[in-house]
């Protein structure tokens, strides 16, 4: 849950996939005013019923589908589509043009995390998490095994 002294923010959440119809569902059920934007209608198909939010049909790389989400009036922008140019662009026009606060993308190649950084922009990458946790788990498993031999 989002905790702030502000009780509802302006979010824009692009892709609508399984990561972002997730994320537009839970924030809209707490109260916050999201639009999703997505080039495929049958993405917004994930949405909850829920879902009080509004749906963008639109290219997120056309600056005017950016406007027409009020990208600029935002608190919070999540490019979370599943093409890494696409969501880098997004967040450096939310950061750089509209002036957003709070910027987060999701990277799916560990590689180019880095870039992102460095563009002050927070980052979650999928592929770097996942592989830290099977490494946990291996070398927890390996300790367990090893204090079982004793």
């Amino acid at each position: 849950m989002l905790k702030s002294s502000k009780s509802q923010y302006h979010i824009v959440i692009v892709g609508c996939g399984r990561l972002g119809s997730l994320l537009a569902n839970r924030l809209s059920a707490q109260g916050h005013s999201v639009i999703t934007i997505d080039n495929n209608p049958h993405a917004f198909s994930n949405l909850s019923t829920e879902f009080s939010g509004f749906r963008i049909e639109g290219d997120a790389t056309e600056f005017s589908t950016l406007e027409k989400a009020k990208m600029a009036q935002s608190e919070i922008v999540i490019a979370s589509t599943s093409d890494d140019n696409v969501n880098l662009m997004v967040a450096q026009v939310a950061k750089k043009i509209c002036n957003v606060s709070h910027v987060v993308a999701r990277v799916f190649d560990p590689k180019k995390e880095a870039t992102f950084q460095e563009m002050g922009i927070d980052t979650i990458c999928p592929t770097s998490i996942a592989g830290q946790v099977l490494l946990d788990t291996i070398a927890e498993s390996l300790t367990k095994q090893a204090g079982e031999k004793k």
